[in-house]
């Protein structure tokens, strides 16, 4: 093979949202491909996910909108307590987020994991407990040794490993570079629903802090809980670390905020990490790329992260697809989603970032923003939902050729 041939085999890193949506797509067109993941199994559990705008259509196209609708949350209310604990305004969720109510969805992470697994578990070769050691590129191929020891050959290699991609140290290099640090620091995890909440989600803000508890079913599931806090100086990396710190931060605060804390020590599913974004001047080189949080994490404080992974997803492929060669299928994919991608980022600046002011005399204009919005019966959504209109997909016209 030479450079200037169409890719026929692909490995993708990466079997979260961005994998297994580029592995459906990638086989669909002919390609064949293999998706390694470093977990034992597709991960299970995980805090709830937004799916809006141009990845609604994105899902439909896969064909598996109707089991994401079955699977959506339907949060009822957010209810938005002062620093002692009282209630300051009851918003509907769409309101807040800026989504069109009845056509963006919530689902948990788990379930969309486990749908898109499914739709490509028989399609693709699958490497669980495995990742890549080396990565050896030529102008022909891409050599790959996995921990395994196994020794493979590919046309082209995807990173779709998430924020602190593995794939993208080994091709660019330490992450911090592309690193764009927010000043925040979060962990999730779940505990006991002892206020017997029911489809709804509540917060606590004091000044550069919040603690929230969202109940995703009802009163007697278990609730998600989430601690945020406004931290330049951060800790380290080990879990431990972190829920020291941020346990640190919240002392002497009202509400269930201690209830919370002690949660998050007993906590068997505890995730923390620092708030930020990844934002690198190109996705791809030689013949290995980047999509999703690899290439352009947008952090949760937009809420975009999960749209921008099937989004990025489907426009590689499609480049892919449609493209002689991999040099000029990469660069059509970054031409044609960038602006998209840069977009939602944006919304970090002015959007859910919002929620969590660091001052007093921030929360307290945040405050009379939430309650003014109790008014509003039906919200614009965000323009950067919608600033991708999806090229037509190449599998539905009968004459494309998708393979050489």
């Amino acid at each position: 093979m030479t450079a200037t041939h169409r890719p026929r085999t692909v490995l993708i890193s990466g079997a979260s949202i961005a994998g297994p949506a580029l592995a459906f797509w990638l086989h669909r067109y002919g390609f064949e491909v293999t998706v390694v993941e470093k977990a034992s199994a597709p991960r299970t559990g995980g805090y709830p996910i937004d799916l809006r705008g141009t990845a609604i259509e994105v899902a439909r196209r896969m064909g598996v909108l109707p089991l994401l609708q079955q699977a959506h949350i339907d949060t009822r209310r957010i209810t938005f307590l002062d620093p002692v604990g009282r209630e300051i305004a009851t918003i509907a969720p769409h309101t807040l987020a800026g989504s069109v109510e009845g056509r963006d969805l919530e689902v948990a992470r788990g379930d969309l994991t486990a749908i898109l697994y499914s739709k490509v578990r028989d399609d693709v070769e699958f490497r669980f407990d495995d990742t890549i050691e080396t990565l050896d590129q030529s102008a022909d191929q891409v050599d790959i040794t996995f921990r395994s020891g196994e020794q493979r050959t590919f046309d082209v290699v995807i990173g779709a490993d998430g924020m602190h991609s593995h794939t993208r140290g080994l091709l660019f290099g330490p992450e911090a570079p592309f690193h764009r640090d927010l000043g925040y620091r979060f962990a999730v995890f779940t505990m006991p629903n002892t206020l017997g909440l029911s489809r709804e989600l509540v917060m606590w803000n004091a000044p550069g802090k919040s603690a929230a508890l969202y109940a995703t079913g009802t009163s007697d599931d278990e609730l998600h809980a989430f601690l945020n806090v406004h931290q330049p100086q951060q800790a380290g990396r080990s879990q431990e670390a972190q829920a020291n710190q941020i346990a640190e931060t919240f002392k002497g605060s009202a509400w269930k905020v201690p209830e919370i804390i002690q949660a998050m020590r007993n906590a068997d599913d505890l995730f923390s990490d620092t708030v930020g974004q990844i934002r690198m001047p190109t996705w791809s080189s030689g013949r290995v790329a980047l999509v999703g949080d690899a290439a352009y994490a947008p952090s949760f404080l937009t809420g975009q992260g999960t749209s921008l992974a099937l989004v990025g997803a489907y426009m590689l492929a499609h480049a892919l697809a449609t493209h002689p060669d991999h040099q000029t299928a990469f660069a059509a994919y970054e031409q044609s989603t960038r602006d998209f991608t840069s977009a939602n980022q944006a919304l970090v600046d002015h959007g859910t970032a919002a929620l969590f002011p660091t001052t007093a005399h921030d929360l307290e204009q945040r405050n009379v923003r939430l309650r003014s919005l109790t008014t509003i019966p039906t919200p614009t959504p965000r323009p950067a939902y919608t600033a991708l209109t999806l090229p037509e997909d190449p599998a539905v016209n009968s004459s494309a050729k998708i393979l050489e």
